[in-house]
C-alpha cells in the first residue's frame, strides 16, 4: 500500500482530492444547495463572498465610497497618527454638492493670536470651555483638558494591549478615557484621566446577584483617584434598547474578576436598569452617586422618543438637580456588535438626535447647566466644528481612536478574529500591538485633530470652537436650495457658551489631563 501511494504523482493527488470533494458535495453534505448542484466549482462562490469586503476595500471602491469610513477618512487618521503628510493636492475630490456636505463660513480676517497665547506655545492646546459638575457644585468638578476624548469601549470587547495603548495615549494627549461598561481594568490605570461608565450589567460595581452596589462604586472611586466622572449608560447607538450577552467562552479569569461575574458562564446585560425604573428614580440615582462619590455624574443615550427626556428636563427645572453631562450617541452605531435591524434603523443619526435633544433642553433654559458630549463619527475637524456650532462642548471618538492605533476597518469586531489585535482576546493577534508606539500614535492623532480644529476656528474668526454659531456652518440639504445654515436647517439658535479666553482655561484649577505636570 505504501509503495502504491508513493507512486502516485502530485497531479493525481489533486484529482483524488477533487473527486473526494465532489463526492462530499453531492452525497454527504445537505446544507449548501450551490455546492450540491455545482460540486467543486460552487466553493468559489463562498470564497469570493468571504473575501468580497477586502476586494472592494482595496481594489474596487473609490476613495470616497466606503462606509462607515472611506479611504480618505482612514488615510487622514493614519497619517495624522503617524505624523505624516495628511494634506491633499490638486483640490478636493469630494462631491461638495452632495447631501449633508459641510461648509464652514470663514471670516474676512482670521482670529490673530498673540506671542504669549497658549496656542502659540502649544498649537494643540484645546480644553473644554465648560467645567463638568460646576453648576451642581459637585465636590470634585472636572474640566476636560481636551475637546476630543476616547469613547466608551470595554476591556473584553477590546484587547488588553489596545486598552493600555489608548490609556497611555490619552495621558500623553491630556485627554480622558471612557472605560465602557466592562468595568475598570488594570489596563485603564496608566495615568490617563478616566470616566467610569456602567450599563445595565453594572460590571465592576455589581453585587453577587447582578444588582448595582453603591459600596463597590464608592470603593472603586476612592481607590482610583484618576476617575474624574461617572457615566450611566441608558442606551448606545449600536443597539439602543437592547441588552447583550457575553458568551461564557470569552470570560477568562481576568475578565471575570474585573466584571464581577463567573468564569465560563454566559452573562446577560438586560435592556433595563434594575437600580431605577423611571425618570424620577434616575434623577435620585444620579444625585445619590454624586453625593457619595463627590464626582460629576452624567448619562449616555441614543435619541429617539423625547417624552421621557421632556420629563427629565421638567424635573431638572423643578428640583435644580440633574446630570452634569449628557453624552449623545448617534444611531449610526459604533464598536458594539448589533443586529442590522438595530444598527440600521433604531434611534436617530447623531445630527438629528442631538438637535432634537438640545432644542428640548434649551426651551427649558437648561443648556448652561449641562456639558454636552457628542459621539458619532465626529472625529474629523470639520465635523467637530459642525458639532460645536450645534451646541456640543466635547466629543468622544471610538472607531477613529481604534484606527489611530492600527484598526484597518476589517469589520470583524464581533468575531474575536480582529486582524490588528484590537478587538480580540486572541493572544497571538494581540502580540502585533506595540504599546509605546500605538499610544504615541493615538496622542498624535488627538493633537493633530485639535491643531486643525483650532486652525478652522481661527479661520472663522474665533478663539475657541465653543464660540461657533449655527450660522457659521452651512450644510447641503436639498436640490432647491443647495445649502442652508445650521440654524435654518435644524430650526434653533445655539445658546452662547460663556468664554473669556484660552488663557483662563489653561489656568483653571479643575483642568484635567495632568496638563501642568506634563508641561513641567
Amino acid at each position: 500500500m505504501l509503495d502504491f501511494l508513493g507512486n502516485i504523482n502530485w497531479w493525481q493527488w489533486i484529482l483524488i482530492i477533487l473527486v473526494l470533494i465532489a463526492i462530499r458535495d453531492i452525497f454527504i453534505q445537505r446544507k449548501h444547495t450551490i455546492s450540491h448542484n455545482f460540486p467543486i466549482v460552487g466553493h468559489l462562490r463562498y470564497v469570493l463572498e468571504k473575501i468580497g469586503p477586502e476586494l472592494r476595500q482595496y481594489l474596487v471602491a473609490n476613495n470616497r465610497e466606503e462606509l462607515p469610513f472611506n479611504r480618505i477618512e482612514r488615510g487622514w487618521i493614519y497619517a495624522s497618527a503617524k505624523r505624516e503628510n495628511n494634506y491633499e493636492g490638486f483640490g478636493t475630490d469630494r462631491d461638495i454638492y452632495a447631501h449633508h456636505h459641510i461648509f464652514v463660513n470663514n471670516a474676512m480676517m482670521p482670529f490673530k493670536i498673540s506671542e504669549r497665547h497658549p496656542n502659540t506655545i502649544d498649537k494643540s492646546f484645546l480644553p473644554c470651555a465648560k467645567v463638568i459638575g460646576q453648576y451642581n457644585k459637585r465636590k470634585k468638578p472636572f474640566r476636560p483638558a481636551s475637546v476630543i476624548n476616547v469613547s466608551a469601549m470595554s476591556f473584553g470587547s477590546l484587547s488588553a494591549k489596545a486598552i493600555e495603548s489608548l490609556n497611555k495615549g490619552v495621558r500623553l494627549a491630556g485627554a480622558y478615557h471612557n472605560t465602557g461598561e466592562g468595568g475598570l481594568s488594570p489596563y485603564h490605570s496608566h495615568g490617563g484621566d478616566v470616566i467610569f461608565h456602567f450599563g445595565t450589567g453594572y460590571f465592576g460595581v455589581r453585587d453577587n446577584i447582578g444588582n448595582f452596589s453603591m459600596d463597590k462604586l464608592v470603593q472603586l472611586v476612592e481607590k482610583n483617584p484618576f476617575i474624574k466622572a461617572i457615566e450611566i449608560k441608558l442606551s448606545q447607538g449600536a443597539k439602543p434598547g437592547k441588552g447583550g450577552v457575553l458568551p461564557g467562552a470569552k470570560i477568562s479569569h481576568e475578565i471575570a474578576k474585573i466584571r464581577g461575574v463567573e468564569v465560563g458562564k454566559d452573562v446577560l446585560s438586560p435592556p433595563n436598569h434594575s437600580a431605577f425604573s423611571n425618570v424620577s428614580e434616575l434623577l435620585d440615582f444620579i444625585e445619590d452617586i454624586a453625593k457619595k462619590t463627590g464626582l460629576p455624574v452624567g448619562i449616555k443615550a441614543a435619541i429617539g422618543k423625547l417624552e421621557q427626556w421632556n420629563e427629565l428636563a421638567n424635573l431638572m427645572k423643578e428640583t435644580g438637580k440633574g446630570p452634569d453631562f449628557i453624552t449623545v450617541d448617534g444611531g449610526e452605531g459604533g464598536t458594539g456588535a448589533a443586529p442590522p435591524s438595530f444598527a440600521d434603523h433604531v434611534s436617530l443619526p447623531w445630527v438629528y438626535g442631538f438637535s432634537d435633544l438640545y432644542k428640548l433642553f434649551q426651551s427649558k433654559g437648561l443648556v448652561e447647566r449641562i456639558v454636552f458630549i457628542g459621539s458619532g463619527k465626529l472625529g474629523f475637524p470639520a465635523k467637530a466644528a459642525m458639532a460645536f456650532a450645534m451646541g456640543v462642548d466635547c466629543i468622544n471618538v471610538a472607531r477613529e481612536a481604534m484606527m489611530s492605533i492600527g484598526c484597518i476597518q476589517a469589520q470583524v469586531c464581533h468575531t474575536n478574529r480582529c486582524p490588528s489585535g484590537i478587538a480580540t482576546q486572541n493572544k497571538w493577534l494581540q502580540n502585533g500591538i506595540n504599546i509605546p508606539l500605538k499610544s504615541e500614535r493615538l496622542a498624535q492623532y488627538f493633537k493633530t485633530f485639535r491643531k486643525e480644529l483650532i486652525e478652522i476656528t481661527h479661520a472663522a474668526g474665533y478663539e475657541h470652537p465653543c464660540q461657533f454659531k449655527m450660522s457659521d456652518i452651512e450644510m447641503n440639504v436639498d436640490d432647491h436650495h443647495l445649502s442652508k445654515e445650521l440654524n435654518r436647517t435644524y430650526s434653533y439658535e445655539k445658546t452662547a457658551v460663556p468664554f473669556s479666553s484660552m488663557q483662563d482655561l489653561k489656568d483653571c484649577l479643575y483642568l484635567g489631563g495632568n496638563y501642568h505636570t506634563l508641561k513641567s
